[in-house]
């Protein structure tokens, strides 16, 4: 096998959208009226591609102020330091992280009756219960990462690839790897389990039971295991290696292995799995509020413009449809097929406390048997 150079960046810039598939969209020429002014978003690199904000500047005379950031906690203390008169009117806000921006009263419910383009969101990832807190909606799903399973496509099979049993199958032991913390909560779901553990806030016990099942199963088949790691580019070298043929992973690492032609694929097993969202809010109290509206309207126009977001940001589109607008091998990379998406869940934070009080010795137990 030839030795792989990957590059990330070719493939999130190597195709990137030009002007002129975003030229003229009837969304922006009713928000044409607008008098000006601005609008101030908190977002991640990629998450505005740069042919859109040009064309939303240019037709309503907003103007775009992005301030990048690179971590959820950190955008979470500025926020905090700036109430009640904040500077930022979007920020992007990860779905397990909703109750701490909420219940800090940093975010203003998300009204959908302003954003006509709402249903241009895959309902997967709009309507999960994750996304309603208080009977509100609280951001715009625009991209997602999910756990999957990473296979080498002159190895193993796609219908091997469609449950979670091959990855602890007799065929590939020795051939796989996992992260250990996550790959517990996939086992929860896989077996019929609420992996968030909400479902048992009130009854620990059943926790308790659920977590020592899990446990002593890793255990079980800890002699078939290659490794446990933790970071993607240990996994994505490891597949290059051909030390394995089957991984747990984020489909970020595996996404740069295929567009770097790594014969490597991902699927959502048929048993489900975990993802999270990443989301544009209001912050309570925006300064532009008004413009902020527009602009998320006009963000969720197209599934050319998710499928632009998704090229931009290596994430997944939350898009109805925005898939069709990738290329053969971005589709590999970027998107799976809406039965896999049927069985993706979403992390959830209320049982945090709880969840990790019993994972973490059991971690360890695993790593130490």
């Amino acid at each position: 096998m030839s030795k792989l150079i990957l590059n990330r960046r070719r493939f999130l810039h190597g195709t990137a959208l030009g002007a002129a598939a975003l030229a003229s969209p009837a969304y922006l020429r009713g928000a044409s009226a607008q008098t000006g002014g601005e609008v101030n978003i908190w977002t991640y690199n990629g998450f505005v591609p740069d042919a859109f904000k040009a064309q939303f500047e240019a037709e309503t005379g907003i103007k775009v102020n992005i301030r990048l950031v690179d971590d959820q906690g950190k955008q979470f203390n500025l926020l905090a330091a700036e109430q009640p008169n904040p500077t930022v009117d979007i920020l992007t806000v990860a779905g397990h992280r909703y109750l701490q921006f909420i219940d800090s009263d940093l975010l203003a419910p998300v009204d959908t009756g302003r954003l006509t383009n709402w249903v241009n969101i895959n309902p997967v990832f709009s309507e999960s219960d994750w996304g309603t807190i208080n009977g509100n909606k609280w951001g715009a799903p625009i991209l997602s990462g999910a756990e999957v399973l990473a296979y080498n496509t002159e190895v193993v099979s796609l219908e091997e690839a469609l449950t979670w049993d091959t990855l602890f199958s007799d065929k590939y032991a020795r051939q796989n790897a996992y992260i250990l913390q996550d790959m517990m909560s996939v086992l929860m779901l896989a077996n019929g389990y609420d992996g968030n553990m909400v479902a048992y806030l009130d009854d620990e016990a059943e926790a308790a039971r659920i977590m020592t099942e899990t446990r002593d199963f890793l255990i079980a088949n800890k002699s078939k295991v290659r490794n446990y790691y933790d970071g993607g580019a240990e996994v994505q070298q490891m597949f290059i290696n051909q030390d394995i043929v089957l991984a747990h992973a984020w489909n970020g690492p595996i996404a740069t292995l295929i567009a770097d032609g790594f014969p490597v694929a991902m699927t959502i097993p048929k048993e489900g799995s975990y993802g999270f969202v990443y989301t544009l809010n209001v912050a309570k109290g925006a300064p532009n509020e008004e413009n902020a509206y527009t602009f998320l309207n006009a963000l969720l126009a197209s599934p050319e413009i998710g499928a632009e977001i998704s090229r931009s940001s290596g994430f997944i589109s939350t898009y109805k449809d925005a898939d069709q607008h990738l290329t053969e091998l971005e589709r590999a990379a970027t998107s799976f097929p809406e039965e896999q998406l049927a069985g993706l869940q979403f992390f959830r934070a209320e049982a945090n406390e709880m969840k990790y009080r019993l994972m973490d010795p059991a971690v360890e137990e695993i790593k130490a048997a």
